[in-house]
């Protein structure tokens, strides 16, 4: 079908075939008739769909392989801007990539519905001529003066503004001495001023803004900004963002924990002067419809999203950034698999403008792309206002074991006591959300499991109840063994963040605790208060899971302690030595950001390995060559291409069947290797039996097409679903 996208200004006219594409996850358009009113390209419109109507966006021309006597037509065009040819071309160009039907992308960028009706105006009154037979009371004529005096005002206003009842204002109305009046709506969202002065830069930070900024309005680029935790890497990525909005345009900044972003909205308000608007998952309904409708119409100037905010209606786009670029919350693993940051670096290169790809610790993918000659570097190798990195030491737990019953190493529990005496603060980390990851019978060794799913039902014992972190099951402790009936015989093994929050308080009763995971900090402004008392030392020791290590800015943190540095180097997976040295490195930059030195201790048993070897000598480069090398010789991403396809559904046996006749149906091609059908890791979830293939390519491939081409030939039958992840980063 052709494409409107090309063709921006196309319309169509009266009685003209159209094609409209549906929120729905479908892979194609329907053909339609376009009614009295002429149709353009991106013009949202209600159709005709079976039995009700549905809201679709004008695609392009007709396939015109429907009969015209059973044509239907465009019931009407909708008053909201159109959705962007750069929008459109880059839900056809996600929808190729991920093999995820087109509809399916679209619906992420018609995510609010109620954003394509137009906004309700204010209901307001205003001072109209009186009737002569009016009676007059002290209350009725101070409102009459007061309106006189003012412009339209809402009823409870105008009764404020004059000192009387809302009764008073409605019955002027009723008699007609105010008349009603509709007002426009105010902005949303004030204007950035891109002239504020920003902080002091240092020659460093200086010349990398400057690229950045230059970058701006001169075409499609990618810059990465490689800075030591603490660099100032967003105070620089700032100067690219007043440049786009000096030049009129809108920008984008991506972040991987939108909901826990309280200190860079701080330093976004002191830059511009305003807050951002913000877009994730959180935002309430009404917020959520006046955002996009702003950033449809260009009203919001900058906006900070989670990586959803990609598929918002930019019109005027000049810039993207993705901030923490490496962060694994970038990619989504359900419905459409796709990862924000490589998609921000398309809907650039569509737009025709810079993306700016931000961290500390950048991933394999990212380097590569750099030694590739297709990013540009930018680097910042020292900390702002010359706070040092701090140190980093490994406790060998094997040499200085915690007490029987304990998980803190006796060097790390002087360490904490140390800082606190001196005044400052620590932080413990351990990235296991609940008190314990495992519960069991004491009599018997029954493990309490999740029915929906291929998992231990993980404790959390402040909510007082065991949970699956993969469906959200949950149950209360039973009182009895379900396997041998013994009382009270349940124990809780390993820990979590609750269980050493509950160590600590046992450990270092004078100190001021608190504890931040995901469970226990709901939403933005819980996390915003949050971190305001740790800012103004309000809490002597924080323990916290990963979302402690998404770029906070502590003055008084001198001491981070790990408490399982090992956690995340097993399993198997590819990333797991690359994650784990990015998690612990963004971990370990929290201590010693001002003035007071810092000093990181990691509990593991493998001091020996080069992830921790890495950390310990600073050597990153070294240990990314490494990684990079070991990638390269297995022809593993980003050296190769990597696809999984997970099959799912009710019944095992089905599925089995399926995924055998699908093994046998797969391409043979030189350079292709199918793995697979095998149990997935986690072989049910959420009640579905699961089935994985993974599919390895050399990196020339034209992966979708030998994907389409496999699956197109061996359809599901009903019941079964088959969900494709073309570069995976999980492998459950």
């Amino acid at each position: 079908m052709p494409s409107a996208a090309a063709n921006p200004a196309l319309t169509y006219a009266p009685g003209e075939r159209v094609a409209i594409l549906l929120p729905l996850p479908l892979g194609g358009a329907y053909d339609y008739r376009v009614g009295e009113r002429p149709l353009a390209a991106g013009d949202f419109v209600t159709v005709p769909l079976g039995r009700r109507e549905a809201v679709g966006v004008v695609w392009g021309a007709a396939a015109g392989d429907v009969d015209s006597a059973r044509l239907r037509s465009v019931l009407a065009r909708l008053e909201a801007p159109p959705l962007p040819e750069a929008s459109r071309r880059f839900i056809d160009w996600v929808a190729a990539y991920t093999l995820a039907p087109r509809g399916a992308v679209l619906k992420m960028a018609m995510s609010v519905p109620a954003a394509l009706e137009p906004a309700a105006a204010i209901a307001a009154c205003r001072l109209a001529a009186a009737p002569p037979d009016l009676k007059l009371t002290p209350a009725r004529r101070r409102v009459l003066e007061t309106a006189a005096g003012l412009p339209p005002l809402a009823a409870a206003e105008l009764a404020r503004e004059a000192g009387v009842g809302v009764a008073v204002v409605k019955g002027l109305l009723a008699a007609g001495a105010l008349e009603p009046v509709a007002l426009p709506r105010p902005p949303v969202f004030d204007r950035p001023r891109p002239d504020r002065r920003g902080v002091a830069l240092s020659p460093a930070q200086g010349e990398a803004a400057a690229a950045l900024a230059a970058a701006v309005g001169s075409g499609f680029s990618v810059m990465v900004i490689d800075g030591v935790t603490g660099s100032g890497k967003t105070e620089v990525y700032f100067e690219a963002v007043a440049e786009a909005l000096a030049q009129g345009r809108q920008a984008l900044v991506l972040l991987p924990e939108i909901a826990l972003s309280a200190q860079w909205l701080g330093r976004f308000r002191h830059r511009f002067g305003c807050e951002p608007a913000v877009w994730h998952s959180e935002l309430a309904d009404g917020r959520r419809r006046d955002t996009w409708r702003a950033v449809a119409s260009g009203e919001a100037r900058v906006v900070v999203g989670a990586r959803s905010a990609l598929f918002l209606p930019f019109p005027e786009l000049g810039l993207i950034v993705v901030d923490e670029e490496h962060d694994g919350a970038f990619k989504q693993e359900d419905r459409v698999c796709y990862h924000a940051r490589d998609m921000a670096v398309v809907r650039a290169r569509l737009g025709g403008i810079p993306a700016v790809l931000a961290s500390a610790t950048p991933s394999l993918e990212t380097l590569a792309n750099v030694r590739g000659g297709r990013y540009r570097l930018l680097h910042l190798p020292d900390r702002h206002a010359g706070a040092a990195l701090p140190g980093i030491g490994l406790v060998d737990l094997r040499r200085h074991p915690p007490p029987r019953g304990f998980f803190l190493a006796p060097p790390l529990v002087a360490a904490v006591e140390e800082t606190l005496a001196a005044g400052e603060q620590a932080m413990l980390f351990l990235n296991r959300r609940g008190y314990a990851p495992l519960t069991l019978c004491r009599g018997c060794g029954h493990r309490l499991q999740c029915p929906h799913c291929t998992a231990w039902l993980v404790e959390h014992r402040l909510a007082g109840r065991l949970v699956c972190h993969h469906c959200g099951h949950y149950i209360k402790l039973p009182p009895a063994c379900p396997s041998c009936a013994a009382e009270d015989s349940f124990a809780a093994c390993g820990p979590g963040v609750e269980r050493i929050a509950e160590e600590a308080a046992h450990r270092f009763p004078a100190a001021r605790i608190a504890l931040m995971a995901s469970d226990t900090v709901a939403g933005p402004h819980a996390a915003a208060e949050f971190v305001r008392r740790v800012a103004d030392h309000e809490i002597d020791l924080l323990i916290g899971t990963q979302i402690v290590a998404k770029g906070y800015h502590f003055p008084m943190l001198t001491l981070v302690g790990v408490v399982d540095a090992d956690l995340g180097l097993e399993g198997g997976d590819l990333r797991a030595g690359e994650r784990t040295h990015q998690l612990l490195s963004q971990v370990a930059g929290r201590a010693g950001r001002a003035e007071r030195p810092g000093r990181v201790l990691l509990q593991t048993f493998q001091p020996e390995h080069p992830v921790m070897r890495a950390l310990v000598s600073g050597d990153r480069d070294a240990f990314v060559a490494a990684e990079a090398e070991s990638r390269a010789a297995a022809g593993m991403p980003p050296y190769g291409r990597l696809a999984a396809l997970v099959l799912s559904g009710p019944d095992p046996a089905r599925l089995d069947s399926f995924a055998r006749a699908l093994a046998r149906s797969a391409p043979r091609t030189e350079g292709v290797e199918v793995i697979g059908p095998a149990p997935a890791p986690m072989a049910l979830l959420r009640g579905r039996h699961r089935r994985r293939f993974l599919v390895k390519a050399r990196k020339n491939l034209n992966l979708q097409t030998w994907l389409r081409d496999w699956l197109s030939a061996s359809p599901a039958p009903s019941g079964i679903r088959v969900q494709v992840d073309v570069d995976p980063y999980s492998f459950l």
